[in-house]
């Protein structure tokens, strides 16, 4: 249980996500996760969620079956400093599996969709690829300069793939991706994805797919044209990382913008004589996504907190040291 009295600190608990079924995804949420959600195809959980869109349960201790807006509504104190509205968090956490490609699109930034989405947050995001296929890649901008004429026409036509940057992508890597990028994530690939608290996908491009009743989804070509970025785009690479090492655990760093920072964490216990200890400070929560491997959580009180593979972890800030016992792989995520 979570101990909220005035003498003890918070402690991590289990979160429960929500489900979309997008036509693009597949079944690996499932199959591989372990989500046990009742939707086909199963194409992304909002593991960490306090948006109306999406948002997730707590699963775990005193706070168990609530929704985590209301906990955070109650115990503003387990968001640390951050500023904004109460019980909301600042980030979203998903899980994605791209069967099928999905739509060409762009995301506004915050001072557009402030004025032009009803106070709304934009979306800069971070991808970390758990899985791809031999031939998977992403979209991630123009080749070269765009004419926004040039554009519109070439969607109106269907040939703006032509235009389209396309990168191979492999398990490990990490993509960040700014307001005003056109960009898809390809067929084949199962992903990871630290983003604003946001909803807001201007589709400009969809294969001229339809729906499950047979309609085309909706596109969103005005607003798009109004917020895409029409410069041509460097290649992503993939930057040199570091892994540090300490007994029991390595991390890595990943990504870092002014949203939020993210981190590759790697347990293993099995051979130490002391455990990994863990704790947030009163500045900000944590997130810790479980990609790979299985522990427990062990409390002062002696309680544990079992995780899995495909196991979403809120720890408040300001909580009460564990002890991680196991072999797992975290993302690890703080703003």
């Amino acid at each position: 249980m979570i101990n909220t009295s005035m003498n003890s600190k918070a402690k991590p608990f289990l979160l429960k996500p929500a489900g979309k079924d997008y036509l693009w995804g597949g079944s690996r949420l499932n199959d591989d996760f372990s989500k046990g959600i009742d939707l086909e195809p199963l194409a992304e959980t909002w593991e960490c969620s306090t948006h109306p869109d999406g948002p997730s349960l707590v699963a775990s201790g005193e706070f168990c079956g609530m929704l985590l807006s209301d906990v955070l509504k109650e115990h503003p104190g387990f968001l640390g400093t951050h500023p904004g509205t109460k019980g909301e968090l600042p980030i979203l956490i998903k899980f994605i599996d791209a069967k099928k490609d999905l739509s060409v699109q762009v995301h506004p930034d915050d001072a557009y969709a402030y004025e032009k989405e009803n106070g709304q947050k934009g979306k800069t995001e971070m991808w970390y690829v758990l899985d791809a296929s031999r031939d998977a890649q992403l979209i991630y901008g123009f080749t070269h300069d765009m004419n926004a004429d040039i554009l519109r026409n070439s969607l109106h036509m269907g040939t703006v793939e032509k235009y389209l940057q396309k990168v191979p992508i492999h398990k490990d890597d990490v993509f960040f991706i700014e307001p005003g990028t056109v960009h898809a994530i390809g067929a084949g690939t199962l992903v990871a994805e630290v983003q604003e608290s946001s909803n807001l996908t201007y589709r400009m491009y969809d294969y001229n797919r339809t729906n499950k009743n047979g309609n085309l989804r909706k596109l969103h070509i005005d607003k798009a044209m109004e917020v895409v970025n029409l410069k041509g785009s460097a290649t992503p690479k993939q930057q040199i990382r570091v892994l540090n090492y300490v007994p029991g655990s390595a991390t890595e760093f990943l990504c870092r913008c002014k949203y939020f920072q993210v981190e590759r964490m790697l347990i293993n216990t099995e051979r130490c004589r002391e455990l990994v200890g863990f704790q947030t400070d009163s500045t900000s929560f944590q997130v810790l996504l479980c990609t790979n491997g299985c522990g427990v959580f062990l409390e002062e009180s002696g309680e544990a907190l079992h995780f899995f593979r495909g196991d979403c972890i809120f720890v408040p800030a300001d909580s009460e040291a564990v002890r991680i016992h196991g072999k797992a792989q975290f993302l690890k995520v703080r703003c």
